[in-house]
């Protein structure tokens, strides 16, 4: 201790005596303590902090940029699927077939000589004649999307050609006709290729082809496909038809024609 009225004397080492001050309640102590505890608090928050922006600041800000730059790149190729352009129908180098074994709007012979809208954003008028080569689905009143245009559409893709949907717009009892709300989310469903929507108002595809309306069993309800060559002439109608080898045949016969 401090002797009265004087400096503190050495001790044996030449240091200097210090105060020491034992409180005599350890009460006393508590603020020196919460602080010593926010102290901790701030240096354990801090080395978190570390360990997670660590890996991030290692090679300064390369790491943020890149980042930055992948989420942009996925949210505007997200924006260009949904709102990008639909794609166009390809065009046939062919000639229509001079002579066809049939009539037109039969099998063997042309489609119908009548104009249809193609639907993407706008509606363009087409020339039914036009949709060559590829596949038209015809879908019945009150249509539930199968599997069958998904598989379609990924096969038209793989072998180059068209797919085309159409809505029967006849009246069918009490079901109502497939709109284009629903035909375009029924095309949608298709990963693998993207099926070009037609509006058929006169249902001139429809007559040609599909069955009655009100037909009972998958062939009423279910799509109708109809395969055009190269040369305009309708190879085939198939109801109701099923995913499988030989439905990827019948497109890729198309593509040989």
């Amino acid at each position: 201790m401090r002797p009265d009225g004087g400096d503190p004397e050495p001790d044996d080492y030449g240091l200097p005596r210090v105060d020491v001050v034992v409180p005599d309640d350890a009460r006393e102590l508590e603020r020196d303590v919460v602080a010593y505890r926010r102290e901790e608090r701030r240096r354990r928050r801090r080395a978190r902090t570390r360990r997670l922006v660590g890996p991030l600041t290692r090679f300064g800000v390369a790491i943020p940029i890149i980042a930055g730059a992948l989420l942009v790149a996925l949210l505007s190729g997200v924006l260009m699927t949904a709102f990008g352009p639909r794609p166009a129908p390809r065009p046939s180098g062919a000639q229509l077939a001079p002579r066809p074994s049939a009539s037109p709007g039969r099998v063997g012979g042309l489609l119908p000589d009548e104009k249809v809208d193609l639907v993407t954003g706008d509606r363009t008028p087409a020339r039914l004649r036009d949709l060559r080569p590829g596949v038209i689905g015809i879908v019945p009143p009150a249509y539930r999307c199968e599997n069958v245009v998904a598989e379609l559409a990924g096969r038209t893709q793989q072998y180059k050609l068209n797919f085309w949907l159409v809505a029967d717009p006849r009246p069918a009892g009490g079901r109502k006709p497939t709109s284009l709300k629903d035909l375009k989310a029924c095309a949608g469903t298709a990963h693998n290729g993207a099926p070009l929507i037609l509006e058929d108002r006169g249902g001139v595809l429809a007559g040609a082809y599909a069955p009655a309306p009100g037909t009972p069993g998958p062939t009423g309800t279910g799509l109708t496909a109809v395969f055009v060559e190269p040369d305009g002439v309708v190879t085939e109608v198939a109801r109701g038809p099923q995913p499988g080898p030989e439905l990827t045949g019948r497109v890729e016969s198309l593509r040989s024609g």
